[in-house]
């Protein structure tokens, strides 16, 4: 048995009603806890992940095998009940694995491999993130946010191309930006667009740099570093290119609500 919400409280049902003795009970939980780590040799899996923080636990998919891939999918299917994520997946890895879990979606620009349980969930706009991106080379980092954001069951919005070189691009947002829960806004270059925006809402903001740019860029760095310096009140940085990142915090911010 694996260490779910719904198994917990089907246990503690049984307990209130007699069924299960003390000594049974705990029982149980001594063995949910021994197989909450699926050893695959390659990898170890985490089944409590999913009852700890509320997701299953999700999978980078960069620098592992298609074989390895599958294979961590197939564990975290057959033993979760949410929503799962691969994340760096390239197209070779997704058709490998589609072969074996159909269930199995992908998104080419965010590049993800993904299963949304909640396909039919009609999410509820109070938990609203919006996406800001400056321009179009940044959209499969702000799309790795979106479907992030998304799959953790938020209401997503997004403004894409809207970067500071056309700031009245952005200016045609101000509604969306001033109403959303929380923002990520995602540039590269010289990424000023994480300050223009925290100047313009009071809610928190989470900037990603990307790598996109010309050679002072850094491949990113200059626009890590901008971020970091901003004067705008309430901007946060997560790692370059990091839209994974960035989608998981602005959902356990936009939680709190």
């Amino acid at each position: 048995m694996q260490l779910t919400e719904q198994n917990l409280r089907a246990l503690l049902e049984r307990f209130k009603t007699g069924e299960l003795s003390e000594e049974k009970i705990l029982a149980a939980l001594k063995n949910i806890s021994l197989s909450a780590v699926e050893e695959l040799g390659f990898a170890s899996i985490d089944h409590q992940r999913e009852l700890r923080q509320g997701f299953p636990e999700v999978v980078y998919g960069a620098g592992k095998t298609k074989e390895q891939l599958l294979a961590i999918l197939r564990a975290l299917y057959e033993k979760s009940e949410g929503n799962l994520i691969a994340t760096r997946v390239s197209l070779e890895k997704y058709e490998y694995v589609r072969a074996e879990l159909p269930m199995m979606s992908y998104d080419a620009t965010a590049r993800m491999i993904y299963l949304d349980r909640d396909e039919t969930l009609e999410r509820d706009p109070a938990r609203s993130i919006l996406i800001v991106s400056a321009g179009t080379s940044d959209m499969p980092v702000a799309e790795e946010a979106r479907l992030t954001a998304h799959l953790w069951g938020n209401h997503v919005k997004t403004c894409y191309d809207c970067g500071v070189a056309g700031i009245h691009r952005l200016l045609r947002h101000l509604d969306d930006i001033q109403s959303a829960n929380v923002l990520i806004v995602v540039a590269g270059m010289e990424g000023a667009l994480a300050s223009v925006v925290g100047g313009l809402t009071a809610r928190p903001v989470i900037a990603v740099p990307t790598s996109v740019g010309y050679g002072a860029s850094f491949n990113g760095l200059a626009a890590l570093l901008a971020m970091l310096n901003s004067c705008a009140s309430g901007v946060a940085v997560v790692n370059i290119d990091n839209g994974f990142g960035a989608g998981v915090m602005a959902s356990k911010i936009n939680s709190l609500h």
